[in-house]
């Protein structure tokens, strides 16, 4: 983008183009690549699609996502009901092991604990409460199990980075046990982000620090 105006621009143009997103009470300012997203939504759901949809335009180097959710009293819940309803989702989702997510509702805000084997598992339970009526936060604090040696795992990720056409002279990784680290450059968000999700499908990873910045 030539300026700031015209990413500014082009965000609100790229949320006015998404479906899933009533743009009407969003606003928007744009500095250096840096964008600041405000306001508020109907919905959670409908906060990280206008989050995802910033990210999307090019030139946008980081995101301060400050959306208010206010829910309509049509599809306000109370806190146990909201309790209840996650419980239930989290039961019938055969992406996330039985009984081992632990759910505490406080105001319409969700945290999830507990540990699972893998991250897609942790992601998955996120995902299930995010879709529900009533909830206008999730604070995912569910762990990943250490559960196979990641001796190996900077090299495995690198290979597997390659398979997905990153160039092995930009991204670096490096890691500590189940810890990763990822560091170099990307071409854009998207691509930043793929690589996070290759690291996390690494045997043994327990938590992705991704410091891959955009160019």
């Amino acid at each position: 983008m030539s300026n700031d105006s015209d990413l500014k621009q082009a965000v609100l143009d790229e949320l006015k183009w998404e479906p899933s997103v009533d743009a009407a009470h969003i606003g928007v300012t744009a500095k250096g690549g840096v964008v600041s997203l405000m306001g508020y939504v109907d919905a959670f759901t409908e906060k990280s699609a206008a989050e995802r949809a910033a990210w999307r335009v090019k030139g946008v180097k980081a995101v301060a996502e400050e959306i208010e959710v206010r829910l309509p009293v049509h599809i306000k819940r109370n806190d146990e009901e909201i309790a209840a309803a996650a419980i239930n989702r989290l039961a019938w989702d055969v992406s996330v092991p039985a009984d081992v997510v632990k759910v505490k509702v406080q105001d319409g805000w969700v945290t999830l604990s507990g540990a699972v084997d893998w991250h897609y598992q942790k992601e998955a339970a996120e995902q299930d409460i995010r879709n529900l009526f009533g909830v206008v936060g999730v604070s995912n604090q569910i762990g990943v199990n250490p559960h196979i040696s990641a001796t190996n795992v900077s090299e495995s990720i690198m290979h597997a980075l390659h398979r997905s056409w990153f160039d092995p002279k930009t991204i670096k990784v490096s890691a500590e046990g189940g810890r990763i680290k990822l560091s170099g450059t990307a071409n854009s968000w998207y691509d930043r982000s793929v690589a996070g999700t290759t690291a996390w499908a690494a045997p043994g990873a327990t938590n992705v620090e991704n410091n891959i910045s955009i160019v």
